[in-house]
């Protein structure tokens, strides 16, 4: 269960009466949207039901069966969020707007490069600055993968960005390669692989575009500065030695 702070009223008003639930806000929008996979004992505050949830008044028995056709409140609840309204704070908007921004700027960060600078990675805070810049505000009530492409079209005015991936070849020398591989080959989605006579592991990753720094660093982390990359550019390279 999730803390009282944490959570939002869903409310629902049928028959006369007034139904409410406590629910983690963003776990609420996606039991809106039938989108909602998980546990839901894990993101509400209260398995109840009430008729006011500020004073803790529940409805009667009789008109949870009447509207809902039965007194489990977990068999209820989905029901109140889903035919309800999700009820938040001005506090609470702030909070989900501030939090849906740091993510959007995170994703965008992963997979964003300039193209005028050989597709170099944008750093965070450039996002960050640029979006401060436009108009765009995130909407703290919609999933941020649904929020990209608007939040992209209002940067590029600001700075140059596009979406894209990348795929880098990377060989560890022997001393490395055992234990290094696994590390690189969960890093991205791995094309192609190869030992090599000498006990080097070569292995071609592709990954999105923004988190390049981050792969070199991890091959310099797991082959103590010993890889050697190189970024492949045509596609066909990837089948070649």
């Amino acid at each position: 269960m999730i803390s009282l702070d944490e959570a939002v009223t869903a409310r629902l008003e049928s028959h006369g009466e007034r139904f409410e639930v406590l629910v983690d806000p963003d776990a609420a929008l996606a039991i809106k949207r039938g989108e909602f996979d998980g546990d839901l004992e894990d993101v509400i505050a209260a398995e109840d039901v009430f008729e006011n949830a500020s004073r803790g008044d529940r409805p009667p028995e009789n008109a949870l069966e009447e509207v809902f056709g039965t007194t489990d409140p977990m068999e209820i609840i989905p029901e109140v969020i889903k035919r309800g309204e999700i009820q938040i704070t001005a506090e609470q908007r702030r909070e989900m707007q501030e939090q849906k921004r740091k993510q959007l700027i995170q994703r965008i960060t992963r997979n964003a490069v300039n193209p005028q600078m050989d597709d170099a990675p944008h750093p965070p805070d450039r996002i960050e600055s640029a979006l401060e810049e436009t108009d765009f505000r995130v909407d703290p009530m919609e999933p941020v993968e649904n929020q990209v492409d608007e939040a992209l079209e209002a940067l590029r005015p600001v700075i140059p960005i596009r979406f894209d991936e990348v795929t880098i070849a990377v060989q560890l020398p022997p001393d490395y390669a055992g234990s290094g591989q696994a590390k690189i080959r969960e890093f991205g989605d791995l094309k192609r692989e190869e030992w090599q006579n000498d006990g080097s592991w070569v292995g071609v990753v592709q990954f999105p575009a923004g988190l390049q720094n981050d792969f070199y660093d991890l091959a310099n982390e797991v082959s103590s500065g010993n890889a050697e990359t190189r970024i492949i550019q045509d596609e066909d390279d990837i089948n070649r030695r």
